[in-house]
Order: structure tokens, then sequence, then C-alpha cells
């Protein structure tokens, strides 16, 4: 049985401007100790997917249409706040995009790291100074005795990150979500902020959510990739076949678009998409990348393909066969 069970999850967004659909009926699965990268362009319903799972979407104007959520058997989208209360963060962490918002800027980093084993556990307040310390000093912090008194403004923004990621880890989760936390960040500190989520996965075991909109990250980071565009899971495989095998036309053009260091693709130039993402105010009704794609035809248009098998481990939502050539 999967460690966590995503059906059908649609969350929409009533404004005065009108309803923004902004996820269309995901579902996913997440193993013990897998990790699973969601990808997509901004706005494509990444983030809101996983805030929906853990009941963060301010309601109102946002509203959990429909879907479950399943992990280990207990559907979270049925928890009162307070059973949610005792999920978030010690059976499912969390690392939020902008570390400098996400932490309270009046609190040091010790009030804010000790919170949740103060809550959670018997933990003594020195022994929760001490594993918050502990937790610096795993994550790459240094001098963490005096630093853990400091305030966030007092860290750079690889280390904020760094104490996120310490915040989120605290409590041992079964599953890290972690919702694009190299954003803004520069490359070498972004590739050191993988290798210690990787690192830290690695010695405890647990799953992880990885949201990104940069595919050059997953391939040395995922087992399997979720597509997203406009709300809707386009194409899910495992990470070699996304890289070797793309069969949606989106994932074709994103991979495109990703510079290549490899010869074979060294004179060719960068590919662009076309055209801008819909209005996801528009209640969807055909394909919502046709507007976008070179393979489009009248059915694209009319109605929305449904996630289907075209292997194994392989499913993609689209009508048309880009290894035939014509309409599937």
């Amino acid at each position: 049985m999967a460690l966590l069970e995503v059906r059908d999850l649609r969350t929409r967004f009533h404004t005065p401007e009108g309803t923004v659909y902004a996820v269309n009926g995901i579902s996913f699965d997440l193993a013990e100790g897998e990790t699973l990268a969601v990808v997509g362009e901004s706005g494509c319903g990444k983030s809101v997917s996983m805030l929906s799972i853990m009941q963060l979407i301010v309601i109102p104007p946002g509203e959990i249409e429909t879907g479950q959520a399943f992990y280990r058997g207990i559907d979270l989208l049925t928890l009162s706040e307070n059973e949610m209360q005792a999920v978030r963060g010690k059976e499912i962490g969390m690392i939020f995009q902008d570390p400098m918002t996400s932490l309270n800027p009046v609190l040091t980093i010790q009030k804010q790291l000790t919170e949740a084993l103060l809550v959670h556990t018997p933990m003594s307040p020195g022994a929760a100074h001490d594993r918050a310390v502990t937790l610096l000093e795993w994550v790459g912090i240094p001098d963490a005795p005096d630093r853990v008194r400091d305030y966030p403004h007092q860290f750079s923004g690889g280390m904020r990150q760094r104490a996120m990621i310490a915040m989120s880890l605290a409590l041992n989760p079964s599953i890290l979500i972690a919702d694009e936390p190299t954003t803004a960040l520069d490359v070498t500190i972004q590739a050191q902020i993988v290798d210690l989520v990787v690192r830290m996965r690695d010695q405890m075991g647990m799953a992880i959510i990885w949201i990104t909109h940069d595919l050059g990250v997953v391939a040395g980071l995922a087992e399997r990739v979720i597509v997203m565009y406009a709300g809707y899971v386009v194409e899910e495989a495992r990470v070699e076949e996304i890289y070797g095998d793309p069969q949606h036309p989106y994932t074709m053009v994103l991979l495109e678009a990703l510079p290549r260091v490899d010869r074979r693709r060294s004179h060719t130039r960068l590919k662009s998409i076309p055209g801008a993402p819909p209005s996801l105010q528009v209640k969807p009704v055909g394909c919502p990348f046709a507007p976008r794609c070179e393979y489009a035809f009248d059915r694209c248009i009319q109605e929305n393909p449904p996630l289907d098998f075209v292997g194994k481990d392989h499913k993609i939502a689209c009508w048309y066969d880009v290894k035939t050539g014509g309409p599937r």
C-alpha cells in the first residue's frame, strides 16, 4: 500500500473577478522512501495541490471541492484542524518556498525550531534547545550553539533555507514536501541544498515530494516525475523515461527548453513554448495545452484527454501519439 494516495483533488478560489480553477482532479501515489518530483511552469497548481493536502488553503476564498488524500489509510482532507496539527510537522514536514517570509522575523531561530518539539514531544526546554543545536549542526550551520539565538535577518538566504529544512526534519517526518526550496538561491547554494536534502532522505528513510519548475534539478534527485499544466497532470513516469522517452508535447518542449552540455545538442537552439498559459478563471473544456501545441487537432479543442497508461509506469493525457505521428 502506498504511503500517500491522492485521488481526484480539485481546489478552487472564489474571487471577486470569478472562480479560479487552480487544481483540476489530480491523482497520484507516493511510496515509502520514494522521491517524487512535481514539475511545471509557475501557476500550474503544483504548490496549491500540496497546500490542499496539508489543509493550508485559506477557506474562503479557497475551497477543496473534491478529493481524498489517504496518509497511511487516513483521509487527511476529513480531519479537523486539531487532528491536522498532529500530522503537520510530525508526520508530514514542509519546506516552504521563501524562507524569509516563512520564518517569523521577530522570533529567534531557537524559538522557531523548539516550538514543534515542545508541542509534539514531552521534551523539556533544555532538551529542545540541545535538539535545535543538533539540527542546525546537522544541516551545516557553522557555530550552531551561538547562531541558534540569532534572528532570521542575521542568516544569509542559504542559511535561512537550511534552518527551514532543520525545522521540517525536527520530528523525523515520514514525508517531506519541499516547495521549490532552491528558488532565489544562487546555483552553488542550490546544489548544496539539493545535496543536503538527499543526504537527509538517505539517513532518515523518508519520502519526498519535490516541487519545482526546474527540470535540471530533477534528474539526479527524483525516482518518479509528475508533470503538471494548468491544474492537470499531463504526464507521469519514472525519471529516466521522462528524460529519455517523453510522450506528452508539453514535456517534450519543456525538455527542449533545457540547456544541455552533451555534444549531440551542443549546436541546437533552445526551444521556447509559443503563446501563454491559459487563464485559470475559465473552466477548461478541451486539452488546456492545445492552443500552444504543434500537434493539436479538433478533438484536442473539444475534449480533455484522461490520464492513461502508455507503458508499464508511464501515463500521459494526450489525444496525439508522438510515436506514430497520428491520433491515439
